[in-house]
Order: C-alpha cells, then sequence, then structure tokens
C-alpha cells in the first residue's frame, strides 16, 4: 500500500545530518543535560513524562540548527545551549498539545503520553515545558531572541487553531493549507534559525537569510511528512501511517486529489474525511486516486521548491561547514520520502 517515489533516481544515501550532529555534539549533550534538568520537577508525574518523551528519538533538528547557526558566525557564549533547550522545550510541548488534540496512539513508534497518563496530564506538562522555554530564554538575556521565540509560540498556537478551522473542510484552497503549516511548523523552524545569528550579533541580513532559510526548511518538512503519511514507513514518519486520513485531516495530497477529482471521486473524498469512512480499503483506495492525479509527486514537488528558496537564502552567506551541514540538510528532509 505504500507509494514509491523517484526523486532524482531514488533517496539519495548521502542526504543526512551526520555534518550537523558532528559539529553540534559537544553542544547538543549540553543541551540534553539542561533538557533532563529543566525537565525535573517534585511532581513525579513531570519528570516521568519528560523522560518518555526524551527517549522516544526524534533527530533533534530544531535545536541543532539553533547551535549550529550560532556557531556560524562565532557566538562562544553559553545562550545558544539555552535557546536550543528552549526550542526544543516548545517543540516538545506542540507535540504533546498535538496529541491531545488529534488523539494521536503512537508517536515514533511508541505510546504517545496521552494514552498512558491521559489527556490532562499531558497539556499540562506541555504547559510546564512551555513555562521553562521560556525561563532559559529569560536566563539568556537577550530581549531580541526572547521576542523571536515568543512570537513563534503564539504564531503556533494561532496555527492549532487554525488547523480546526479547516479540519474536515474540503473546501480548502492550497493557500489556505499552507498558511496553516506556515504557522504551525515553519514559525518554530524559523525562529530557531534566527536566534543563534541574533544572539552572535550577527549583521541584519544574516538574520533574515537564517530567518527565510528556517521558514522554507519548515514548510518543506511539513509538505514530506504529508506525502509520507500515503507512501512512507512509521519509521520515517514518527507515527502510523495513514492517521492523517483516519483523523480526517485535510492535507495537501487530500486537498489535490479532491480538485482533480471527478464527481464519483470527491463523493469517496466527503465520505472518508467528513463522514469517517476511513477503514484500510478506503485508506488503500485513498493512496489510489492520490496516484492517479499525481497529488503526492506534486506534494513532494511543492516540498522541493521550498527546499529550494531555503538553499537560495543561505547562498550568498560566506562558506562554512556550518553552512554546508544547513544545505544537507535541505536534502535530507526532502530524502525522507523514497
Amino acid at each position: 500500500m505504500g507509494v514509491v517515489l523517484n526523486l532524482e533516481g531514488g533517496k539519495r544515501d548521502a542526504a543526512s545530518v551526520e555534518s550537523l550532529v558532528g559539529l553540534t555534539k559537544d553542544d547538543m549533550a549540553r543541551v540534553n543535560e539542561l533538557i533532563l534538568t529543566k525537565a525535573g520537577s517534585d511532581v513525579d508525574l513531570i519528570p516521568e513524562l519528560a523522560r518518555h518523551l526524551i527517549s522516544s528519538g526524534g533527530k533533534r533538528l530544531r535545536p541543532m540548527i539553533t547551535l549550529a547557526a550560532a556557531q556560524m558566525f562565532g557566538y562562544a557564549g553559553e545562550g545558544h545551549v539555552k535557546l536550543a533547550t528552549s526550542v526544543e522545550f516548545m517543540h516538545t510541548a506542540t507535540l504533546l498539545h498535538d496529541d491531545v488534540v488529534d488523539e494521536s496512539d503512537l508517536r515514533r513508534g511508541k505510546r504517545t503520553a496521552r494514552m498512558i497518563w491521559g489527556n490532562q496530564a499531558s497539556v499540562l506538562v506541555g504547559d510546564f515545558l512551555l513555562g521553562q522555554a521560556f525561563r532559559l530564554m529569560v536566563e539568556v538575556g537577550s530581549l531580541e531572541a526572547l521576542d523571536i521565540l515568543s512570537a513563534a509560540a503564539s504564531v503556533i498556537a494561532e496555527g492549532e487553531v487554525m488547523q480546526l478551522g479547516v479540519a474536515k473542510n474540503l473546501e480548502t484552497t492550497e493557500d489556505e493549507y499552507l498558511a496553516v503549516i506556515k504557522a504551525k511548523t515553519a514559525a518554530l523552524f524559523s525562529a530557531a534559525a534566527e536566534v543563534g545569528p541574533v544572539i552572535a550579533e550577527a549583521a541584519r541580513a544574516d538574520r533574515a537569510a537564517l530567518r527565510s532559510f528556517g521558514a522554507n526548511l519548515g514548510l518543506a518538512f511539513q509538505l514530506v511528512d504529508d506525502a509520507l503519511d500515503y507512501g512512507g514507513s512509521s519509521s520515517d514518519l514518527g507515527k502510523n501511517i495513514g492517521d492523517d486520513f483516519r483523523e480526517g485531516k485535510v492535507t495537501l495530497p487530500v486537498i489535490l486529489s479532491y480538485r482533480r477529482g471527478s464527481e464519483e471521486e470527491r463523493a469517496f473524498w466527503k465520505g472518508a474525511i467528513e463522514n469517517n469512512e476511513n477503514d484500510e480499503a478506503a485508506l488503500k483506495k485513498a493512496i489510489g486516486l492520490m496516484n492517479k492525479h499525481g497529488a503526492i509527486g506534486d506534494t513532494i514537488g511543492r516540498a522541493r521548491h521550498f527546499g529550494e528558496i531555503a538553499r537560495d537564502a543561505l547562498a550568498p552567506l560566506k562558506s562554512t561547514p556550518q553552512k554546508s551541514a544547513l544545505f544537507d540538510v535541505i536534502d535530507f528532509c526532502i530524502s525522507r520520502v523514497v
């Protein structure tokens, strides 16, 4: 039932984040120590739930991007570690909240926190992590970095509400959907990339370049996730294949398939998305319709487009190992689809 998507002859083996991992290894060790420290609490449930999330895997791209972006401009202080930890706490909090809203059972092959401890605990621990993120931002002492990350937190929340507004709405346009993922996903990537040059006191043009890189990388990342839901694997996606379909999410592959479909096909989509007629047979048919209309391939095409914008944003910057590593991140995000 999976879809094989050819990216210039297949998956690019060279596309990885190993360069980024190597450059940020020492700083990420400090980030991980700080995560464990700041996730501590006398309330036993908080560190227990936090440890569950920390051990659940994930490459932690966002904090690594923060660290690399600060290194790129010669930053030598401690603030980038605290900001990277803030970024990871913000991301983790949104995952906790997302799983509650989406009623998700699995994340990266493990039971979600809400399935173990319940929805209330998940939401409240997410709030605790957001609070710790803001405390760390204040400790750094950069009002500009605080402004960037706090603004991102507000935009992410707006994106979640916007997503509720388009839920099960098959009349959602591509532009409306892009606005949702720009807020829900791209905003944090953008902020994570921008705060590095900010605390390194880089030039305005350099800050703008990293901001644009992060925003467009985030769009590409989410569009690939949308495609993976219908043609990937649970290990690539971090959740069950077909979860978006079963939850009635209107993502770009659905939008394109619905708009390009016949009257009979649109009736199928209405039943599947609006009326929860979404069993395994329906999922198989949905993937077949997406293949017929080129919806998954075109979604990947959009992702490639935003990836190229991210690449162009970095292009004028001076050559550094960090710049090269961020280029690799773009390739990695898109090549997750086989």
